[in-house]
């Protein structure tokens, strides 16, 4: 009875709250050519598990807690040169893709930090700390997903940076905005005391848009509507000599390889309503390095030698800001806390209420976790997850 009281009291900020506003903007410079703005992004949590406390793990596990909380800084200085810098702080979650913890150490980190060069819309260079040019799932924007966040099993093995990595980008679209190009250079795995060498990792990436053209560097998870959108991707990510097979003998140097590819079709009706539907298959090759006598500890694992994929699906009414989705996702791991090619099933659905569009957001979800084999780190769970995001 609580919790359903909890749950229209978050239904009701929502409906009642004063109306987002875009956070505020400061020119400099000859004829106001400079300008810097400031925004903040937080997301809201409440979690609640079927496993994880008690002696045995076996109890509900609940927390409040913030998914994200940020503050960005957006500049641009004339038409050729902008800046975007981002930071975000965590503290003391418990709840992880897969398991409940005691709680992560409170961090302040860097996020982005990235210069951004546009001769034209054909050719732009990015450089500095940014998101990586391989997933479409890792491109869509944090605060404009479909769902209530991207998969939380796509992530690149020996990511220096995780979602993120520092390097330069060359990007650009060309064919009336039909056909956008990518290509990487960046540091990869940036541990050479681990690593056989200090290699750059290597990417590149494309994508058709057929329909409304997706021209930006990263993607959004739904338009709302807004447009209609076909768009097929394609991407490709290697680094030389990254692991070893036998980390004691320092033998059996392995190399990473990578390649994905995607779809999103979103389209509405008039007075029907807006369907969306995205899809994706990714392949992140090791050279099987998790079956040398002592391998790296980071070649196995959720981030490791892995391939799968997911399929997503959504229905927004017409004239109401109101969004129903499901996900499905279907994960290969070459070993997953002690267990040998185990396979994850991951089923989710819920709601998005949009008040101000994505600035002021209600998302319910409720999702489920099914291993192939069992164990005692690998136990079946559901989780429902309340949501608050606001972007000020």
């Amino acid at each position: 009875m609580e919790f359903r009281k909890l749950l229209t009291t978050c239904i009701g900020m929502v409906l009642l709250a004063a109306p987002a506003f875009a956070g505020p903007t400061w020119t400099f410079g000859p004829e106001d050519q400079g300008q810097l703005k400031l925004e903040y992004k937080g997301q809201f949590q409440l979690n609640m598990r079927d496993t994880g406390s008690e002696a045995d793990g076996e109890g509900d596990t609940a927390e409040f807690n913030f998914r994200r909380n940020r503050i960005a800084l957006m500049g641009a200085y004339g038409e050729h040169f902008g800046l975007y810098v981002q930071t975000e702080y965590t503290e003391d979650n418990n709840f992880g893709p897969l398991t409940i913890s005691d709680g992560s150490d409170n961090e302040f980190q860097l996020l982005d930090a990235v210069m951004r060069f546009r001769y034209d819309d054909r050719l732009n260079l990015w450089v500095g700390k940014y998101k990586y040019s391989f997933s479409r799932e890792n491109l869509e924007s944090c605060e404009d997903p479909l769902t209530l966040d991207r998969s939380l099993l796509i992530r690149a093995p020996l990511a220096s940076e995780g979602t993120r990595d520092k390097g330069i980008t060359l990007w650009g679209n060309l064919f009336d905005q039909k056909f956008q190009y990518r290509i990487d250079a960046m540091n990869g795995r940036n541990d050479s005391t681990s690593s056989p060498e200090s290699a750059f990792r290597y990417g590149a990436r494309a994508h058709v848009t057929l329909l409304d053209p997706e021209n930006r560097h990263g993607y959004k998870g739904t338009y709302m509507g807004e447009k209609k959108v076909l768009t097929i991707g394609a991407a490709y990510q290697m680094e030389k000599d990254v692991a070893y097979a036998d980390t004691v003998a320092k033998t059996g140097a392995v190399d990473y390889e990578a390649w994905t590819v995607d779809a999103f079709f979103e389209y509405p009706v008039p007075a029907v309503g807006t369907f969306t539907v995205s899809g994706a298959y990714a392949d992140y090759d090791l050279d099987d390095a998790y079956k040398g006598a002592n391998p790296d500890d980071l070649v196995v694992g959720l981030n490791g030698e892995k391939n799968g994929g997911y399929i997503k699906v959504g229905y927004m009414l017409p004239g109401v800001p109101l969004q129903f989705f499901a996900r499905s996702e279907n994960w290969s791991f070459a070993e997953l806390d002690g267990v040998y090619d185990q396979e994850i099933d991951w089923y989710g659905g819920g709601i998005n209420y949009y008040s101000r569009g994505q600035d002021l957001k209600l998302t319910m979800e409720v999702s489920k976790v099914d291993f192939d084999e069992e164990g005692p780190d690998c136990e079946d769970f559901v989780t429902f997850t309340t949501q608050l995001q606001l972007i000020f």
